[in-house]
């Protein structure tokens, strides 16, 4: 029976296929062997993208990608017009890559949050839906999840505030007496 290697090691035939899992190269130098690390490469296995600010010790802090999908569509709620990368990458800032904006762009797309005017070459980018409507979605999706929707509704309207009360009792009919 063949023995294992270890983990984050490689056998010695040096064929990349024998590679542990997650493992990351350190590149070689002339008369060091190549070493190989079982701790996984957080900028491609990560879950964050995007430039948010300076952390406490002057790196930058990164922001999550629906955090970013939130500012974007934030950003094209603010206008009536359709905006390009670039203007939203502007709008946006924080040293934002013109690529993050794309790329996310992308993904609101394939998910039917955005809608893509063409305009020659450029592409501009506008919601499909505004704000309330992907709430009112939200919350629909979130009751139909749960196992118990009366008992959910009844959570929710506890923890709402008078004005919010008083405004679900009108759009329900309900005088509040």
């Amino acid at each position: 029976m063949d023995k294992l290697p270890p983990i984050g090691r490689r056998r010695r035939t040096g064929r990349a296929s024998e590679e542990a899992p997650g493992a990351v190269h350190t590149p070689a130098f002339p008369g060091r062997t190549p070493r190989i690390s079982a701790v996984p490469d957080l900028a491609t296995h990560g879950k964050v993208t995007g430039m948010a600010g300076r952390g406490p010790h002057g790196r930058a802090e990164r922001r999550s990608a629906g955090e970013l999908e939130s500012e974007v569509l934030a950003t094209l709620w603010a206008t009536a017009d359709a905006l390009t990368p670039a203007e939203i990458q502007a709008e946006i800032g924080g040293g934002l890559a013109y690529n993050t904006v794309h790329t996310i762009l992308k993904r609101l797309y394939d998910k039917g949050l955005v809608l893509r005017d063409v305009d020659g070459r450029r592409g501009a980018y506008r919601p499909a839906k505004d704000a309330a409507q992907l709430t009112a979605e939200a919350m629909h999706e979130a009751l139909d999840r749960g196992p118990d929707p009366i008992a959910a509704l009844q959570q929710f309207v506890t923890g709402l505030s008078r004005q919010e009360e008083a405004a679900l009792r009108d759009l329900l009919g309900g005088n509040g007496s």
